[in-house]
């Protein structure tokens, strides 16, 4: 076997022993004694092999050669020292391992027969440049530090990973130039200093077979499974807080112990309720001392000693065989359950992190006394870096409570979020350097002010109807059953009740009144509830039926009926408008960045702010307000065609209308901080949400007509320049067919506060398609200029 097949250098491979023979050449001619017979004695040993000195490149010559070989290199490999160290003849960067150690061999024999040498993490791009390497710094004397360490990763018999770090000594080695070297000014060394990437650079300068290595290095290996292990741990704990890292921490723990059958899991620690409980943080993590619980007490399954070593004293806990342990405590919960599971030695190290328990790692192996109170003290090394990593892991789960609470509880949205955050990060800093520091209120001067809603039709009268209806449902049946039992509760069930009831009934059948459902079912929980709840427990003959009746004044049931429907309705059609107003939203919000608001009541509301002082690393211009007024029309117009559509498959059809408010003064919008919410600031900008609350409800001057009317979009306003603006947007989405022609101008009654204001309201195509593109305000404006029409 040729040696060069495998080297893909710009090196020719010759093992020779020169340095060494010129060595044993100078001692048999310059000593005397026990030395120069030794080396007389070598010499004229391998005398017959004079191509020991020239060179060999092929292994098989090689193996044939090994006696002379081994007294040749007798004086660095020493018999006493064979058991012990790891080392053979080599070349550098090459898997070529020639007279190895029997402690070298046994490692390669425990791996296995189909085990392949090799160095980790080391490609053919750096073996080529770090031979390159290795000729400018032998050669041309230039300093190229490429110490980076090389391991060797070989598996033991027991099929655990070991790592093995490797030396090389090429003291016997050198390298001379062929015909076909090229000669490199320092030019060449520089351009070639700052290209490593550059593979076909250093080919060029370095071609294939260009320089021979004539010689031999020495590769000496020593065990750094547990320091790799340490390192590969932190890498890996280093990585971002969703890396899942269970593999890495079970091979390293796996490593340091040798025990390939080793098992890790987690355990959580709540001081708050004194109670362990799973790791949320990583499914993979199973907790042996939980056994399936998701939680429970401390007390409950540790004795007063296990508890405080853990928890108080914070120190490891050991059991080495866990079927002895049992036998003289039968009674201890902790040694039953690890049993349970098929453990037979344990290892329990609290993790601590500022004097807090976080929670406890769990070594198991299903041996005894795999694991003990020595070995226990081998995760020194490795518990700091874990302490770090769970510490992170539960930090990284805070925040991502927190962020659930602030956007389902608390919103900030995103385009004002930057100020809240800027606020934050100077009262953080103030506060690390002891000053005081109140949090100031977050305001945005000078912003426009949109606001729109789907408001549901008659859903108050619906939910008195679906109110009107249970209620006569129960008393309709009530009542018959009230009769028949009347006879056997005698004065515990006096007539008058009953008559009160038939009363009731009958009252159902008008308008209902604001109290009426509230003094029904008062008297009901007041004077027959507790009658017939007494009478099912004592077993009354009819029991049954009174059951029957209980069980159907339940929130599931059939009483509630008619409720349920109002109500499921309802939440319907809010949710399936917040979601298309969230998702046409989201891509407004691409355009240019603004502050949005829903609110689900009986239909949706928004509100829309856009200003400068939102968005300062943008240019605003009324050109992205106009963009946003014309969009907001849109989207409202696509939520009322897809109500129209779902609108018969819904428990009650109710009707939805369309309502939209004009309002062109800028304004300030404040931060409340005991709402938690954007309010309006000042007393003249409160006309806007007057006009907010009271609109929908109003009604068309000197008429009994609400300007809010089912399939018509209503546009609100006070001056004469918003009717001009919004009739341009109605005129354009009417040439789109999405508004039909015509608009109606309608007065609005005075309302308390607020006089003056006008509507427009213009009916909206059904015909239009869910998936109909959306126009910008560029667009109108291009298709006015084509079309004059559209200016009147």
């Amino acid at each position: 076997m040729n040696l060069n097949r495998f080297l893909n250098t710009p090196f020719t491979l010759c093992i020779s022993f020169h340095k060494l023979i010129e060595h044993y050449e100078y001692v048999a001619a310059n000593e005397t004694g026990y030395r120069a017979v030794q080396a007389n004695e070598i010499l004229k040993a391998i005398a017959p092999h004079p191509d020991l000195r020239e060179g060999i490149a092929d292994f098989e010559v090689l193996e044939e050669k090994l006696e002379p070989i081994k007294l040749l290199v007798s004086d660095l490999f020493p018999p006493a020292l064979t058991e012990n160290e790891i080392k053979a003849i080599t070349v550098p960067f090459q898997d070529f391992l020639f007279n190895p150690t029997n402690r070298f061999k046994k490692i390669l024999n425990n791996a296995g027969p189909k085990f392949d040498i090799g160095i980790r993490d080391f490609t053919e791009h750096q073996l080529y440049v770090l031979s390159c390497c290795l000729i400018l710094q032998d050669h041309y004397e230039q300093a190229f530090d490429f110490s980076k360490p090389f391991f060797y990763d070989i598996p033991t018999a027991a099929g655990v990973m070991k790592h093995y770090r490797i030396l090389y000594n090429a003291d016997f080695m050198e390298i001379l130039p062929t015909e076909q070297s090229v000669k490199l000014t320092q030019e060449d060394i520089d351009l070639l200093r700052d290209n490593f990437d550059d593979l076909e650079l250093w080919k060029r300068y370095f071609p294939q077979g260009s320089w021979t290595m004539k010689g031999f290095a020495l590769i000496t290996l020593f065990d750094a499974t547990v320091e790799n292990a340490v390192s590969t741990l932190k890498g890996s704990l280093l990585s971002t807080p969703t890396h899942d890292v269970y593999e890495d921490i079970l091979m390293v723990f796996r490593s340091i112990y040798r025990l390939p059958n080793l098992k890790v899991g987690f355990t959580t620690f709540n001081p708050d309720e004194n109670k362990f409980g799973l790791a949320t943080f990583n499914a993979k993590l199973k907790s042996y001392l939980l056994s399936g619980e998701e939680e429970e007490v401390c007390a409950n399954m540790m004795c007063v000693q296990e508890f405080a070593d853990l928890v108080d004293k914070k120190t490891y806990f050991t059991v080495s065989d866990v079927k002895k342990y049992l036998e003289k405590e039968p009674d201890n919960v902790l040694a039953q359950r690890f049993y349970d599971e098929g453990v037979q030695s344990f290892i329990l190290a609290p993790v601590v992190k500022n004097g807090n328990l976080l929670g406890v790692i769990e070594l198991v192996s299903d041996k005894p006394y795999e694991l003990n109170s020595i070995n226990a003290n081998q995760l020194e090394i490795v518990m700091p870096f874990i302490t770090d990593t769970i510490d992170r892991q539960y930090a990284y789960m805070i925040n991502q409570i927190r962020a659930v609470i602030q956007k389902e509880y608390t919103t900030i949205h995103p385009s004002v979020y930057w100020k809240f955050q800027r606020e934050a990060l100077k009262y953080i800093d103030l506060h690390r350097q002891d000053k005081e520091y109140s949090l100031k209120e977050i305001t945005f001067r000078d912003v426009y002010a949109l606001y729109g809603q789907i408001d549901i039709k008659g859903s108050s009268d619906t939910r008195n109807m679906s109110v009107q209806l249970d209620l006569e449902d129960q008393l309709n049946a009530l009542v018959p059953l009230l009769e028949t039992l009347q006879p056997h509760f005698g004065n515990d069930l006096p007539s008058e009740r009953i008559e009160r009831l038939r009363n009731m009934a009958t009252q159902l059948h008008l308008p209902l009144r604001a109290d009426t459902e509230q003094i029904i079912q008062n008297y009901l929980s007041t004077h027959i509830d507790p009658l017939l709840k007494n009478a099912a427990a004592q077993k009354h003959a009819l029991s049954a039926e009174i059951n029957a009746y209980l069980v159907e004044t339940g929130q599931t049931g059939e009483f509630h009926e008619h409720r349920k429907m109002y109500e499921t309705t309802v939440a319907i059609i809010n949710e399936k408008m917040s979601i298309m107003l969230d998702k046409w939203e989201h891509k407004i919000q691409a355009e240019f960045p603004h502050y949005y608001e829903r609110f689900k009541t009986d239909g949706v509301e928004h509100n829309l702010y856009i200003g400068q002082s939102i968005t300062p690393n943008r240019i605003f211009s009324m050109d992205d307000l106009y963009n946003l007024r014309l969009w907001q029309i849109q989207v409202l117009c696509q939520m009322e065609y897809e109500h129209n559509r779902i609108k018969e498959s819904l428990p009650y059809p109710l009707d939805v209308t369309t309502l939209i408010l004009a309002f062109s003064q800028p304004l300030s919008i404040r931060f409340r901080m005991d709402e938690k919410r954007f309010d309006i600031d000042g007393t003249y900008n409160a006309r806007f949400e007057m006009v907010k609350k009271r609109i929908d409800k109003a009604f068309i001057k000197n008429t009994r007509e609400r300007v809010t009317a089912t399939g018509k979009l209503t546009i609100v306003y006070t001056t004469a320049e918003e009717e001009l603006e919004y009739r341009r947007y109605i005129r354009f989405l009417q040439s789109k067919k999405m508004l039909h022609e015509g608009i109606d101008m309608i007065e609005v009654e005075d309302l308390q506060g607020v006089s003056g204001l006008k509507a427009l309201r213009v009916k909206i195509c059904y015909d239009i398609l869910p998936e109909r593109k959306r126009y910008t305000y560029q667009q109108m404006i291009d298709d006015i200029k084509d079309n004059v029409y559209l200016t009147s």
